[in-house]
């Protein structure tokens, strides 16, 4: 995945909490407590979402079978007006709907509402799939200023207008390398990377490149980890993995220039 900084400006006291689909079907209310404390200390929120789970259901119904690739969905043209229609129409708005209830202001995006900009991530692999190119700062710090928490399907468009596919761990990454963020949480139903059985509560990037060859760290979490180098690389000062109780696995680097995983493993924005 390719994250290009904004030249545009900068958010401050930003921190970006993405949320996974399955976590999202049973939002926690220590979760919208512990988003409440944030806002009311001064936080900048930023919130990115998937759907997979919604998505699964929507595609059984039609009889589609799809497969991931490193925990990447790869998405025919005969899935992506689904997968559109269930993030934004479905999703989305049920996830600004409990946050609006829950007495903070919040707002639905899209890659299609200019916040950010991406093209296909190897489309004969991965089909209908997108990666972040470039993230809109100024839109982001408009809505934030206004007292308003963007909350980020991760659904992009083509330079033509056509949906993208994008992986939300790795566009919260793009999202908060964009807007040079304080912090990534990735909010998931695991309480962060498991090793023999045990939650670790801190991972380097060595740790994370020798779990990953001997594939401790596999399917799902890789574009978890990945997002996580990414994010470190481009000055994201942390990053973690963790359940909605936002405790979990702290991941850190062990220098200030953080190598990229290999090629073998796949990621998208």
């Amino acid at each position: 995945m390719t994250m290009s900084k904004s030249t545009q400006a900068i958010v401050p006291n930003c921190h970006v909490i993405k949320i996974g689909g399955s976590t999202l079907a049973n939002l926690s209310e220590a979760f919208i407590k512990s988003l409440k404390r944030r806002v009311a200390a001064g936080q900048n929120i930023i919130v990115v979402h998937g759907g997979g789970p919604n998505i699964n259901e929507a595609l059984a119904h039609q009889d589609i079978v799809s497969e991931t690739i490193d925990g990447i969905r790869v998405t025919t043209p005969e899935m992506i007006a689904t997968i559109r229609n269930i993030l934004i129409g479905e999703v989305n708005s049920g996830l600004v709907g409990k946050i609006n209830a829950s007495g903070i202001s919040a707002a639905g995006l899209s890659g299609f509402d200019g916040v950010f900009t991406c093209d296909y991530l190897e489309q004969e692999i991965y089909g209908e799939v997108g990666v972040v190119t470039d993230v809109n700062a100024l839109k982001f710090k408009l809505f934030l200023k206004g007292g308003i928490i963007p909350v980020v399907a991760c659904i992009g468009t083509s330079a033509t207008g056509d949906p993208l596919n994008i992986n939300a761990d790795t566009l919260a990454a793009g999202i908060a390398s964009g807007v040079q963020a304080e912090s990534l949480l990735l909010v998931t139903d695991t309480p962060g990377i498991k090793k023999d059985g045990v939650t670790v509560t801190s991972a380097s990037e060595q740790d994370i490149r020798k779990w990953v060859a001997n594939g401790i760290i596999y399917g799902g979490m890789i574009p978890k980890v990945q997002a996580a180098l990414d994010c470190l690389e481009s000055g994201v000062k942390a990053v973690q993995i963790t359940d909605d109780t936002l405790v979990g696995t702290t991941v850190q680097a062990t220098n200030p220039l953080i190598t990229r995983l290999t090629k073998e493993v796949h990621t998208n924005a």
